[in-house]
């Protein structure tokens, strides 16, 4: 199994360019969501919790971090309980809003995506590695923890695997 800073380090090399990163901060965090919210409503009601795909992936990504990292692990599982809180709030809308605003979130999360990788001048992760869609919210996490100050040895080490960010000025195309 690959460790915490084997998958940091491999998704943080599509991602050097501040500009990626700071897209990253709200793309990824809006595509999380909407996956969420979108699935939330199908389900059922089973040993006093609503039981739905949101709540079977997000059971399943929390085991995921939790294996890689503790402390991190910690925080994603958390922040995947307020997501399902969030999508389960949403999906009892009715379907015209859970639908418009799950499918806008995404869509809006993408285009923030995509513009950033601009910036990069390099396509996102998961195009490589399908990993990179799990791997993308905490690289969000690990990076708003590395601005923090926190766990620099692990910054340290996927800079020694990805280099340092950076802003990067785009070629131009004639």
């Amino acid at each position: 199994m690959k460790t915490l800073v084997d998958h940091l380090g491999q998704y943080a090399a599509y991602h050097r360019d501040r500009r990626n990163i700071f897209s990253h901060f709200i793309g990824v965090p809006l595509i999380a969501f909407a996956v969420t919210a979108l699935l939330s409503r199908p389900g059922l009601s089973a040993l006093g919790l609503w039981w739905s795909p949101a709540t079977l992936a997000a059971l399943a990504s929390a085991v995921f971090y939790l294996r890689l990292d503790l402390r991190f692990g910690l925080l994603m599982t958390v922040l995947l309980g307020l997501s399902l809180w969030g999508g389960q709030a949403l999906a009892m809308q009715s379907t015209m809003v859970w639908l418009s605003a799950g499918l806008g979130l995404f869509v809006v999360g993408w285009i923030i995506q995509f513009i950033g990788h601009y910036y990069e001048g390099r396509k996102p992760a998961f195009v490589d590695d399908v990993m990179g869609l799990m791997v993308g919210p905490l690289f969000v996490v690990a990076e708003l923890a590395f601005l923090l100050g926190l766990r620099d040895e692990v910054r340290q080490a996927v800079e020694e695997r990805a280099g340092p960010t950076c802003i990067r000025a785009k070629k131009a195309l004639i």
